[in-house]
């Protein structure tokens, strides 16, 4: 069976553009290797003392400056808060933890999880993706993934793959840690650039979290997430989780939980500054944040823009 059109990636992107496109006619299949859908929007729920918690352990927050981006929330509000701690612009999170916009945002949309795409080629005019479960063709191809995947799926001569060189991705390394509701609460969220944890955030701040423990999510900067970006997740907890107690002023033998994850590709240091990239015979379509910048609402911005330049080609043809 070939299906009109499949996008891989369930993150803001791939989901603003299935969403699009869903609202204009087309149905597309949406592929995400992951078991949650959400991409870098995600929450890590975990069973600690009783007590179920949730780490935002990717975006942070979003904020909304376009007022199409706004208005294309107003149908998921409710998977929407307001989180205002001190920042320059209103700051918005997912709830009742970030991957919940991403939840919401994917009703009624044809996704399928937990599978990965190993291999790309043509099949008469057709794309062939390969995956565990067996091959899948496409008539139209949409990647949301993070640059440096799709480079590599697409191998070093295809002519798009050129034009990904010049986008840069640097990895972070997150810390999720618990305490006792009793332990230090000196602010809802902190950032250093010359600290090696760049930012601190208390996820028990955030609107409709649980509050029984004190919860907290830290990233460490580009420089000390790329040396130690190959430790084992169970030693990076060992060395962040110190980092963040001092930070907070707490002990490190309170903890209650810590774990680590390994984000290889998180914050879009030099973007594509294009929303899209589409190759001659507009049937293989690229997109994400690293179009154009490090932002939810850029990746938003991307995936919309990829969905109106396919419509417009459909339409033509």
């Amino acid at each position: 069976m070939e299906h009109p059109i499949v996008i891989i990636g369930s993150g803001m992107a791939g989901l603003a553009c299935a969403r699009q496109l869903a609202a204009a006619g087309p149905r597309p299949l949406v592929l995400d290797k992951g078991r949650g859908v959400g991409g870098r929007m995600a929450t890590r729920r975990v069973e600690i003392a009783g007590h179920a918690c949730g780490f935002d352990h990717g975006a942070q927050y979003f904020t909304i400056r376009d007022p199409e981006f706004r208005a294309a929330l107003s149908p998921v509000a409710d998977a929407i808060a307001p989180w205002d701690e001190g920042g320059s612009e209103p700051r918005f999170v997912g709830r009742p933890g970030m991957s919940g916009l991403q939840k919401a945002m994917a009703e009624g949309i044809d996704l399928r999880q937990g599978i990965e795409v190993l291999a790309l080629g043509r099949e008469g005019s057709a794309w062939r993706l390969e995956t565990g479960g067996g091959p899948i063709l496409a008539r139209h191809l949409v990647m949301t993934m993070p640059a440096p995947q799709a480079a590599r799926l697409l191998g070093r001569d295809h002519p798009l793959t050129a034009r990904l060189d010049s986008v840069r991705i640097a990895p972070c390394l997150a810390l999720m840690a618990a305490f006792p509701a009793e332990a230090p609460r000196p602010f809802p969220h902190r950032s250093s650039e010359t600290e090696p944890l760049s930012w601190i955030a208390q996820d028990s701040s955030k609107p409709g979290r649980h509050a029984g423990l004190t919860c907290w999510v830290a990233q460490a900067g580009p420089d000390w997430s790329a040396a130690n970006l190959e430790e084992s997740p169970d030693s990076l907890a060992r060395l962040m989780l110190p980092l963040l107690a001092k930070a907070i002023g707490a002990d490190p033998e309170r903890a209650l939980h810590a774990s680590a994850h390994r984000w290889r590709y998180a914050r879009v240091t030099a973007p594509l500054g294009e929303p899209y990239l589409g190759d001659d015979d507009s049937t293989l379509w690229l997109g994400g944040d690293w179009c154009l910048g490090a932002r939810v609402e850029a990746a938003w911005q991307s995936g919309t823009a990829l969905a109106q330049a396919l419509m417009r080609h459909l339409h033509a043809g």
